[in-house]
């Protein structure tokens, strides 16, 4: 299932992808606004940003693992390549100014929710630290909620939790379940 985002209210429609060809154009009517829009079915604008961003930056000369966001209320995964420094992760909204933005019709997330630093050792070890932005509705950790200004070291398999939303983390060379 895929999901398109109103062009005027935000609206998400879902519909079945694998009913329709790469390249084929469709015709959608809004619920909420009644506006009518039309797509064309390939990769999404959000893919397109995260892969532009990686081909500018010179810091992303290798893999330096990735986030897996399962949006728990409709099961939507999307996977995010980490960056080396702050990976900024929140709702994407237009005109938000962060880094890694999550396509979600979850409210409980704020469009700056938390930050995954990665940083690269002297040794070639890949260090990966998560804290709060802050947000309103706070960042879990394995089921943990982070205190104001306090980090945690991440590790492969690590559970993130924003709002009603999941995140996993994939380390560096680690392939399983992307």
């Amino acid at each position: 299932m895929k999901r398109v985002r109103c062009p005027k209210c935000d609206t998400f429609i879902v519909f079945d992808e694998t009913r329709y060809d790469e390249g084929q154009a469709l015709v959608f009517a809004c619920p909420t606004c009644k506006k009518e829009f039309k797509i064309r079915i390939g990769t999404s604008r959000l893919t397109a940003i995260h892969q532009e961003r990686h081909i500018d930056e010179r810091a992303y000369d290798h893999d330096l693992g990735s986030i897996t966001v399962v949006e728990n209320i409709f099961a939507y995964k999307q996977v995010i390549p980490l960056d080396l420094g702050d990976n900024e992760f929140g709702r994407y909204v237009k005109g938000t100014n962060i880094n890694k933005p999550i396509e979600t019709s979850d409210p409980s997330i704020d469009t700056f929710h938390c930050v995954i630093h990665v940083e690269k050792k002297a040794n070639g070890d890949i260090k990966y630290t998560l804290r709060d932005a802050p947000s309103d509705t706070g960042t879990f950790h394995m089921n943990r909620i982070l205190r104001d200004k306090e980090r945690v070291r991440l590790a492969e398999g690590d559970i993130i939790t924003i709002g009603a939303t999941t995140l996993i983390l994939h380390t560096a060379g680690n392939e399983t379940n992307r």
